[in-house]
């Protein structure tokens, strides 16, 4: 196997990465000494410069003209990025006639809308450049259906239909693209469903954490240059609480 290929000074852009697993990636990403542009809605201020190699901007991904802000002040102050991980999303679990039009619009306003607005705005300058990462974070419910997930399992495997475009369009143009699809990840998003106390989800203690995704990515992104790591799924393997 390849030794992986440094990101020393690289520049990365990382949507929800403010918790969960988009601060885990953005973590991982600073370690291996990248630079790395976090966006989140939460965040409180416009732009924060931070601790000399991260920045954190405000942004609500759903919002197409706020990406376009965002992402035209990132390229004219600190460049095209080299590596963008489309991670901001929302969860839902409702059976579908409890699933309110507004409720199933949101989730894929967020999981789906929200990456489509980020690669409409960069993947032009990456195919002109001819080099780059494009990931984007999926989920086991983007090839697995369950119950009660109908907003949630249209948005994922709709963003397994928009990687897999991206993958066909940029295929051979030095752009490579990935699909991270994890199982449950333990994060704060399972607070209000409490899967403990319900039967047939993963227990908190034996789900993957957000450090397991985080080092998928890095590994996707260091394969050397003609090595495409096209999707990764990982799963728990059960035993974590034993």
């Amino acid at each position: 196997m390849s030794e992986p290929v440094p990101i020393t000074q690289k520049l990365a852009l990382v949507t929800g990465a403010s918790r969960g697993i988009g601060r885990a990636i953005s973590n991982a990403l600073l370690e291996a000494g990248a630079r790395v542009v976090c966006l989140a809605r939460t965040f409180q201020d416009r732009i924060i410069t931070a601790q000399g190699r991260e920045t954190d901007i405000r942004c609500d991904v759903t919002d197409p003209a706020a990406v376009e802000r965002a992402l035209t002040w990132v390229r004219a102050e600190q460049g095209l990025p080299d590596i963008v991980v489309n991670n901001a999303g929302v969860f839902l679990v409702k059976p579908v006639g409890d699933t309110t039009p507004a409720e199933f619009a949101a989730v894929l306003s967020a999981n789906l809308s929200a990456p489509f607005f980020v690669a409409r705005t960069l993947v032009p300058d990456l195919l002109r450049r001819g080099r780059g990462d494009l990931v984007t974070i999926g989920s086991i419910a983007d090839h697995v259906t369950f119950p009660d997930s109908t907003a949630y399992a249209a948005s994922k495997f709709g963003v397994r239909g928009l990687h897999q475009a991206l993958a066909a369009e940029l295929a051979g143009s030095g752009v490579r693209t990935t699909l991270v699809s994890p199982g449950p990840v333990d994060t704060e998003l399972w607070d209000p469903i409490d899967p403990d106390s319900r039967s047939g989800f993963t227990r908190r203690r034996d789900m993957l954490q957000a450090s397991d995704v985080a080092r998928a990515v890095l590994f996707a992104v260091t394969q050397p240059f003609g090595v495409d790591i096209s999707e990764i799924r990982i799963m728990p393997s059960g035993r974590r609480g034993s």
